[in-house]
């Protein structure tokens, strides 16, 4: 820990201690009494509860918990611990699997164990880097996954969404990224998953060797909704650690829906008003502050990867529209492709990458505008083939596209432990849209 550190923690261990009390407790907030506090600030309720301030009155702290409430009742002592949460960064970290307070919960001991155990504790709350003191985007970030190399390139400190129903396979594609990617580090937020889920994705999909670069932030879908709306924050933290250091980190998010969610959860306990399908404003706040804090830096990068749960594969409903608006381009997986065995389920044609044209050499690009228009005829005449309405010769590019429709669908289609190269997948394509 930096001297500037240790010299503010022994400063705030030295202030007077001002004890309130709760003088009441309703749905996800407790009210306070008689201990002065700001928005942000960290309270102590009882003998360890942790809680958050997120409203202030005149005479009243409203907090919202960061734990179990159970037992806590009117009169239980408040203490304000004069500090914001604060979260671990750096290298020791690779390799950790921490709840949605930055706590380790993997069972290998605490972090960084000693002073030189490679670990700052910093608050939660950073700066974003100025739109102008950022770099361009302009080198790819290569993740493995042939689909998207080739047709939906991602650059490094671009920002992608992937937009899906449920099971349709937005995990199980960040899991085959996160094996694939070229990135120095990857940060992976599971935000508000299934219990069930968070050990199958780190000991069959990351395994010992996708951990070994990696950390991971997991708070379930049954932790309170402040832990799971921390956590999205967590993870983008500890990756803006890594690349103040210089480095090309890949976050991953899954899901940036339930962080609104839980966001939604915070704001309505804390009396905002319900809006766009019982969202209320601060959720919309929320989405632009979360995002983009990814990005290029003046040294190193974030690439951020956020997966979007589309209500009722509604692709227009308001977190989804918002997040796309935000976001540097998106990835849309189809129901239809997923029920029909087509992994990775990537709809080509609806996807688009906006640094593309950025991040590929000319050659490149014009190989991927000719897989788009074989695939764009192969549509276009879908419903006519099928019912046999479509005369051979008619359209040459349809002939064309028909003819190599195997091998286009071949080329899309990747299993979870493959992994190819991006100049591999590039003179795959290459070969493809200049076969006769």
């Amino acid at each position: 820990m930096s001297a500037a550190a240790l010299f503010e923690r022994a400063r705030l261990a030295a202030r007077p201690q001002l004890t309130g009390s709760v003088v009441g407790a309703m749905g996800l907030t407790l009210t306070v009494e008689g201990v002065v506090g700001a928005v942000g600030d960290l309270v102590e309720v009882g003998s360890g509860l942790l809680a958050e301030v997120v409203a202030v009155s005149r005479d009243r702290l409203t907090c919202m918990p960061l734990g179990e409430i159970s037992g806590v009742h009117a009169g239980a002592p408040v203490r304000n611990t004069g500090r914001p949460l604060q979260v671990p960064v750096g290298q020791a970290l690779l390799g950790r699997v921490l709840d949605g307070l930055g706590r380790p919960v993997d069972g290998h001991g605490p972090l960084g164990a000693g002073s030189g155990g490679g670990i700052d504790w910093v608050d939660l709350a950073s700066e974003t880097p100025h739109a102008l003191s950022r770099r361009r985007v302009e080198e790819p970030l290569p993740v493995g996954v042939r689909a998207l190399d080739t047709l939906v390139p991602v650059g490094k400190g671009q920002r992608l969404g992937i937009f899906a129903g449920s099971g349709v396979g937005k995990s199980t594609l960040l899991a085959q990224i996160t094996r694939g990617t070229e990135a120095d580090v990857r940060v992976i937020g599971l935000i508000g998953e299934r219990g069930r889920e968070v050990k199958e994705f780190l000991e069959e999909n990351l395994g010992e060797e996708g951990m070994a670069r990696t950390v991971v932030v997991v708070a379930t879908s049954d932790e309170p909704p402040l832990v799971r709306l921390k956590a999205a924050f967590v993870a983008t933290r500890i990756a803006e650690g890594f690349r103040d250091q210089g480095r090309d980190v890949l976050l991953l998010m899954d899901s940036i829906t339930r962080t609104a969610m839980a966001q939604r959860e915070v704001g309505l306990s804390a009396g905002e008003p319900p809006a766009t399908r019982g969202y209320p404003p601060s959720v919309f706040a929320m989405m632009p502050r979360l995002l983009e804090k990814a990005g290029p830096g003046a040294t190193g990068s974030i690439t951020g990867l956020y997966t979007v749960l589309v209500e009722g594969d509604d692709h227009n409903e308001p977190i989804a529209d918002t997040a796309r608006s935000i976001l540097d381009g998106h990835v849309v997986l189809t129901r239809r492709l997923a029920t029909a065995g087509h992994f990775p389920a990537v709809d080509v044609l609806e996807s688009i990458s906006r640094v593309a044209g950025a991040v590929t050499a000319p050659a490149r690009m014009a190989d991927a505008r000719e897989m788009r228009r074989l695939m764009g005829a192969l549509r276009d005449v879908k419903e006519l083939v099928e019912i046999g309405a479509y005369q051979a010769g008619s359209d040459p590019l349809v002939d064309r596209a028909r003819l190599l429709s195997p091998a286009i669908d071949a080329f899309l289609r990747q299993a979870l432990e493959d992994s190819t190269s991006p100049d591999d997948a590039w003179a795959m394509l290459h070969r493809l849209v200049t076969a006769a």
